[in-house]
Order: C-alpha cells, then sequence, then structure tokens
C-alpha cells in the first residue's frame, strides 16, 4: 500500500505530478537554456535575464533583435509575454518558451519580456497574478527612460505595448490588461493584447480541478479570474486592438470562442478579431514549431504588433 506521502493530489500527466505532502514533479519546463547575451542566437536575438523583485525572485528573459541595437535604429514595439502551463508549470527559461518568444521578438521585429511568474501549488493563486502585475508595472517604470534596464530605456516603444500569451498565460494577460483599468501604468497605454488557445472557464459558468487546485479559494463561476463575463471592468478595458487565437482540435476552443463572443458583445468600444488554425490542437505551435501553420501564427501575431493603430 501507498503511504500517504506518495499520495496523488493533482496530475496531468505526461506532463506534471503534485503530491499531498506538498512534493511537486514537473516534466515539462524544468530545463534552463542560457540567455543570449554574448552573441545572438538563431533567429538574430540577443537575450538576457533580469530580476524584478528581488524579495520575491520574481524575473524574467528579455529578448532583443540584434539589429535594435545599432545605431540610429527606430524605437521598437515591446511584448510582455506571459507562458503557459496551467499557472503550475512552464518558464521563460525553458527550451521551449525561450525559442519561441525569441523566434515571436525577431518575426515582429520587436523586444520582448517573458515573465516568470511564481507557481502553483507552492504559490496559490493569486500569486501568479500579482506576480504579472508586478512585470508589467516594472517594464512601465522604464517610460520615462530612468528605468533599471538598459534595453528597455533605450530601445523601447511605450506607445506600443502589447502584451501576449498561451493558455493560462492568455488568462493572465487578459486579467492585467483589466487591472490596468483602475490602476496606474505610469503612462503607458496598451496597445493590444493577444490571446493564444486561452484558459478560462466554460461558457456554462463551470470550473475545472485544475482551476480549483491552483486557486483553492475560488468562488467558481463567480470568480471573475476565471469567468471574464462577470468582470465589471470588461467594458473599460485599455486597449484598442485584442487578437484571440483558436485552434480547431484544441479542447480549450469553445474557451476561446466564449472569451471572444463576451468581449465582442460587451460595451467594450475596441477591436476583438478571432483567428482559427485549422486541424491543430492546444499551443501546437510551442511543440512543431517550425511546421507551416505556426509560422503562419507568428506571422499572425507579428502582424497583430505591427499594425499601426493611433489609439
Amino acid at each position: 500500500m501507498d503511504s500517504s506521502e506518495n499520495q496523488v493530489a493533482h496530475e496531468y500527466i505526461p506532463y506534471f505530478r503534485a503530491y499531498k505532502d506538498g512534493r511537486v514533479e514537473r516534466f515539462f519546463g524544468s530545463d534552463r537554456v542560457p540567455p543570449a547575451i554574448d552573441d545572438s542566437d538563431q533567429n538574430g536575438v540577443f537575450s538576457k535575464d533580469v530580476i524584478i523583485v528581488s524579495e520575491t525572485g520574481l524575473s524574467a528573459r528579455i529578448f532583443i533583435p540584434a539589429a535594435a541595437i545599432k545605431p540610429g535604429q527606430h524605437r521598437l514595439p515591446l511584448v510582455v509575454y506571459y507562458h503557459g502551463g496551467g499557472f503550475f508549470m512552464g518558464s521563460p527559461f525553458c527550451s521551449v518558451y525561450n525559442n519561441f518568444v525569441s523566434s515571436l521578438a525577431a518575426k515582429a521585429n520587436a523586444i520582448a519580456v517573458s515573465v516568470d511568474y511564481r507557481l502553483a501549488p507552492e504559490h496559490y493563486i493569486p500569486v501568479a497574478y500579482e506576480d504579472s502585475w508586478a512585470a508589467l508595472k516594472w517594464v512601465a517604470c522604464h517610460c520615462n527612460g530612468q528605468g533599471p534596464e538598459a534595453w528597455l530605456n533605450n530601445y523601447v516603444d511605450f506607445h506600443r505595448v502589447f502584451l501576449a500569451g498561451d493558455s493560462a498565460g492568455g488568462n493572465l494577460l487578459h486579467n492585467v490588461a483589466v487591472q490596468a483599468t483602475v490602476e496606474d501604468l505610469n503612462g503607458v497605454k496598451l496597445s493590444g493584447i493577444c490571446l493564444i488557445h486561452p484558459y478560462f472557464g466554460r461558457q456554462d459558468g463551470g470550473v475545472d480541478k485544475c482551476w480549483t487546485f491552483v486557486c483553492p479559494t475560488t468562488s467558481g463561476s463567480a470568480d471573475h479570474r476565471i469567468n471574464p463575463s462577470v468582470d465589471s471592468r470588461l467594458s473599460s478595458l485599455r486597449c484598442a486592438r485584442v487578437l484571440v487565437c483558436i485552434a480547431e482540435k484544441d479542447n480549450l476552443k469553445a474557451r476561446g470562442l466564449f472569451y471572444y463572443g463576451t468581449l465582442r458583445d460587451s460595451e467594450w468600444a475596441g477591436e476583438v478579431e478571432i483567428a482559427e488554425t485549422e486541424g491543430e490542437g492546444h499551443v501546437f505551435h510551442l511543440f512543431n514549431p517550425n511546421s507551416e501553420r505556426a509560422v503562419t501564427l507568428k506571422e499572425k501575431m507579428a502582424s497583430f504588433i505591427n499594425q499601426h493603430n493611433a489609439s
């Protein structure tokens, strides 16, 4: 008979297992590749790691196309990226997300800040939301050119700031964007947000075991973090454009459609677009990044980032 310390509290095979005694096994996102600080990577992008909040260990990896740091170059748009992984796995430093965000920075000719928010169950929600907001506040403190990170001070166009993320990261960035309706961002105005295969509750108001695991204190369908349709701040969303990407065979497709419909039918005055990839499943672009459909998805995101919008 298994001892009590070997009893499983939650598992997402083949990626993750948490035991009732607090031990956690992560089989995805735990590898770490070094940043390309001295020589640009295969995408022609430099990267570096930064500490955002030393007390909590909140950190990020910053990506910048090599051409951007040459004399006479124009300032570039900024993408703040929130990785997926169900709030309990994933990292900007693992090979999958390092490679994807680097390739997105190259494709969009943009600077990217990929956020390493703290994970459940070591840090239950709302910690991921608090870290995600703190990271955006840290980015915004560079708006006047006096922040701690030279790449942001010197090369970012703060009139073109975007949030992007996949799965749970899509949920996080949405909640960060609505928080920006009631809290100050040092004058930064979000140009747009891009949610890739986002993770929300079901349209019927139901929440699943993943959500109740990472957020034991949730009120379920009344929790605006997982159910955007009950968030009174939605109509005040402070960005002019939203792109929702879904995939035909993704088991979260209906949730992305739910988010799209909720935003479209709200009193928000911006423009929301939905883009579907046929024949693919959840976050396919991360695991088959060089496929034609993955490249098309990145091109769609790059086009969205580089649309000039006067708002």
